[in-house]
């Protein structure tokens, strides 16, 4: 008998596949016949905190009842791997994450495609478990903890000691729980029943907890509190989540814990129910024509939802069409694992087909076209182009034809083929010319558009040199030549030129002539031949000469012959002469069709001869009335240049006598001299001096040069004093005072002016002041235009609108009625005549005798008549301005007025006093 409860740990089994034997009152019934699987449907053991990496763990056992060796095993963790002995090792060193690990082994057939799982379970061992103690396989437990499955789980047990106390043992781990996905019910599907032995005694409520339960995702699993069945409530999902960690509880009817929680693990098992999906729908990859059988093209990549570490999860592709099939159907081929799409044919010509269409098919279940599910996507691979075709010439010799001596001229365009790829570098044409071009007169260009040759001149040609040209020109692409391929005999031709004959302008073979000459060659000389030559050697043809420029026109030419000769004088100091050199351009001009003509210069350097005399500098001078103060620097300029110049001689004639008497001249170097007084005082004044300069030139050529000096009284400091100076210019005394009486009237007049000036403004403001202020009511009398008919007044005489030629109408109309633009006829009054210089007293008067005119003159406006204004018509749409007039109620207050200034003030006295009065 048992003095303690103890735990029974069953499983309920839902699918039929999932174990081997079933439960009955606690028995086992074993099939007969021979199921291949593992003969534990779950494993136990312990392992320490490190795993250290090939260290084995645990060994499985598995029936295969058909004797095949080919069964493979697996596990869902990348960190333990199964040999082909089933043993359970580390792939590398691991470190365990928590007190126990739970991974699936998994054992399946390539050749039936059978599937087998089981469950494997490690738990760290503790040190008083680990030492001595190695479990290995299935976790054995005491031997009255050995129980078969069944439906129920009694996690909670308890065991009594020797001396008779009880001690409660470590919890029991369970194994999990493997549902599959996709299951189609009915719902709620029972899992487990979970239950303790103290249930006997008291009545325990189950409950469980954590994500499922609780927690989101709400309900999926469930559990009955009495019972303690667990159920699950729907479908479930792999792909939405893999597996659930839940715990159970037990407590009494009050809420106190009866047994402590336990772990309960669910695995979700995957079936393949989700097919691989392609990235992309379309790829697109290239390869190389020519490309050698294993060319890498692309790679396609299929996901698939399912556990990949399955083989509801492994992938495999195949190729199902390829289109076209040329050259041959299999030009590719796939990588089944990794979609790798490589070449498996050599043929391929972008010539032939520039695109293939390959339908890539992608399987689950490793590619088992029976039960895995598949989906397609199309590969597009193009065929790039390689220069694997040289370009040729479409004829083997062209010709063309350039007239001499023009530039840029296209002498022929030259055809090409070529089989790749337009406007690549495979396509484009470069052109060279191999022979008959030494001097390089021409070069090929290449026409962007057709890729053709244009032969073009680009150093002009002579026909009198070359009539023809025959050149020998290859082509070749921008790119090299693929491997292997050669150039082709037909890249070369032969171009013919041939050179046409234009009449050509003549040439002087000298062009700038220059020629030496001294100046001043007498007129008709002959200076030089100046002939140019035609280059159209085999044309007879007369060149003609004329002047084009001769600026001085000083030469003539002969027009048969170019003989140049002289019209006048040459002069080396003219203006038309630059740097010794005068320059003239000749026309020359031949007589073809049509006619040619060409320009010469001509240079003519003029050599310097002593023609031009020297000029004393400067011509007006001053210094003082007495010597030794101040000297006068003189110097001379000349025309000609070296040797014709300095130095120069200056000296003073002896003719007057006075000159040599009066002055002297000190020589300071080949240039300069300085001119002075000889005597010890001079009267001031202006004085003529001669001076005899003479140049350096063979022969040479003097001037004698007038100096005009003005001698004048000096201060100390040697400048000339301001009566010195109005005495040196030649003024007496009558005439500086005549000029001092001018001055003085000139400035008695300007005071009487600005004195009169001063009176008229004085008079001006004295006739404003004869008017008071107050009585100023000088306001502009405004003439507004009389108003004409209404809208329904249009019967009116237009002539009296019109301005009468003549008074007769005035004269004869009978006395009463007038316009008032009419001006009465009669005699004039006499206006009074305001005097040329009036008296502020006499103003009074003036104005009253023009009042008086004014009142007895009717013919002044305004004319005293009967104003007739014409009707208006009624019916007007104008409102009433009656609401304007005034408010006659008396109330009104005008002492606002006498605040608005003097200009008011009578309107003031009128309204503000009325109440007074």
């Amino acid at each position: 008998m048992r003095t303690g409860s103890r735990v029974l740990l069953v499983l309920l089994l839902l699918l039929p596949a999932w174990g081997s034997a079933a439960a009955h009152n606690g028995d086992l019934t074993v099939r007969p016949t021979c199921k291949p699987g593992f003969s534990e449907q779950d494993y136990t053991a312990f392992v320490s905190q490190n795993i250290m990496e090939g260290q084995k763990l645990l060994k499985v056992k598995f029936n295969n009842c058909a004797g095949n060796k080919g069964v493979r095993y697996e596990t869902n963790s990348l960190d333990f791997k199964v040999r082909a002995d089933r043993t359970l090792f580390a792939a590398h060193h691991v470190q365990m994450p928590s007190k126990q690990l739970i991974l699936v082994v998994t054992a399946w057939d390539p050749q039936t495609l059978g599937r087998w799982e089981a469950m494997v379970r490690f738990l760290v061992a503790e040190k008083s478990q680990h030492n001595g103690h190695k479990p290995k396989g299935r976790k054995t437990l005491p031997g009255d903890l050995v129980q078969q499955q069944s439906d129920t789980l009694l996690p909670w047990r308890q065991h009594q000691s020797a001396n008779g106390l009880r001690r409660q043992k470590r919890d029991w781990v369970i194994p999990p729980i493997n549902v599959p996905e996709n299951s189609r019910g009915p719902f709620p599907q029972q899992l487990v029943r979970i239950r303790s032995d103290k249930d006997k005694e008291i009545h325990i409520r189950y409950s469980i907890t954590g994500v499922g339960a609780d927690q989101p995702p709400m309900e999926v699993f469930s559990i009955d509190p009495v019972s303690g069945r667990m159920y699950v409530t729907r479908p479930m999902d792999r792909e939405e989540r893999a597996s659930y960690h839940l715990r159970a509880h037990a407590v009494d009817m009050n809420g106190n814990k009866v047994e402590n929680p336990i772990d309960l693990y669910i695995y979700v098992i995957d079936m393949n129910d989700n097919r691989p999906e392609f990235i992309n729908q379309v790829y697109n990859g290239s390869v190389d024509e020519g490309s050698k059988p294993g060319t890498y093209v692309m790679t396609v990549t299929a996901n698939d939802a399912d556990d990949a570490t399955t083989a509801n999860g492994m992938v495999r592709y195949r190729i199902v069409t390829q289109t076209p099939q040329s050259p041959s159907q299999n030009m590719f081929t796939i990588n089944s694992e990794t979609g790798d799409i490589v070449t498996v044919a050599a043929g391929l010509d972008r010539e032939k087909v520039q695109q293939y269409i390959v339908i890539v098919q992608a399987t689950d279940m490793e590619g088992n076209l029976n039960y895995g599910l598949s989906n397609t996507a199309t590969a597009i691979i193009t065929v790039t182009d390689v220069n694997d075709n040289p370009p040729e010439f479409t004829t083997s010799t062209y010709s063309g034809e350039v007239p001499e001596n023009r530039v840029e001229v296209v002498v022929a365009n030259l055809t090409v083929m070529d089989r790749d790829q337009p406007h690549s570098p495979n396509w484009n044409a470069i052109y060279r010319i191999i022979s008959g071009d030494p001097s390089g007169h021409f070069t090929i260009r290449t026409d962007p558009v057709t890729n053709e040759g244009m032969v073009t001149v680009v150093k002009a040609v002579d026909y009198e040199m070359n009539r023809a040209f025959m050149l020998t020109v290859m082509v070749s692409n921008q790119a090299p030549l693929a491997s292997g391929i050669q150039m082709s005999f037909q890249s070369t031709a032969g171009v013919t030129i041939s050179v046409t004959d234009v009449n050509e302008a003549p040439y002087f073979p000298t062009n700038h002539k220059l020629i030496r000459l001294e100046e001043g060659v007498p007129t008709g000389t002959v200076l030089t031949t100046f002939s140019a030559v035609d280059p159209d050697r085999f044309m007879q043809q007369a060149v003609r000469y004329s002047k084009l420029s001769d600026p001085a026109n000083w030469l003539n030419i002969n027009a048969t012959n170019g003989q140049i000769t002289t019209a006048a004088v040459l002069d080396r100091e003219s203006d038309y002469i630059k740097n010794n050199v005068y320059e003239a351009t000749f026309l020359a001009a031949d007589n073809g069709i049509p006619p040619a003509s060409g320009t010469g210069t001509l240079q003519i350097y003029l050599i310097d001869i002593n023609d031009n005399a020297p000029e004393l500098l400067p011509k007006e001078a001053q210094i003082c009335e007495k010597p030794n103060l101040n000297v006068i620097n003189i110097t001379a300029a000349d025309a000609d240049i070296d040797p014709n110049v300095g130095p120069f001689v200056f000296e003073l004639p002896s003719v007057p006598s006075a000159v040599r008497k009066n002055w002297t001249i000190t020589r300071l170097n080949g240039d300069y001299a300085q001119l002075s007084l000889r005597i010890m005082y001079l009267e001031a004044g202006v004085y003529d001096v001669p001076i005899i300069v003479t140049d350096s030139g063979n022969p040479p050529l003097y001037n004698t040069s007038v100096i005009k000096v003005k001698v004048c009284p000096c201060d100390e400091n040697g400048d000339c004093t301001t009566i010195g100076a109005v005495a040196a210019a030649g003024l007496g005394t009558g005439a500086i005072i005549a000029i001092l009486i001018c001055i003085i009237i000139l400035l008695t007049m300007v005071l009487l002016f600005v004195v009169w000036m001063k009176r008229r403004e004085k008079e001006r403001h004295t006739k404003q002041l004869l008017i008071d202020p107050e009585d100023d009511v000088r306001d502009n009398i405004l003439k507004y235009d009389e108003e004409g008919g209404g809208e329904e007044d249009q019967d009116y005489d237009l002539s009296q609108l019109q301005q009468p030629e003549t008074m007769d109408h005035v004269l004869n109309k009978t006395p009463g009625v007038r316009r008032v633009d009419e001006r009465p006829i009669g005699a004039e009054p006499q206006y009074p005549i305001r005097p040329v210089i009036p008296h502020p007293g006499d103003i009074g008067d003036f104005i009253n005798e023009g009042l008086r005119a004014a009142d007895n003159d009717p013919t002044a406006p305004p004319y005293d008549s009967l104003l007739v204004f014409d009707y208006e018509g009624s019916g007007s749409t104008a409102g009433s301005v009656s609401s304007l007039n005034s408010s006659s109620s008396g109330d009104q207050d005008y002492d606002y007025l006498n605040d608005w200034g003097p200009r008011f003030k009578k309107l003031a006295d009128m309204y503000g006093g009325g109440e007074e009065d």
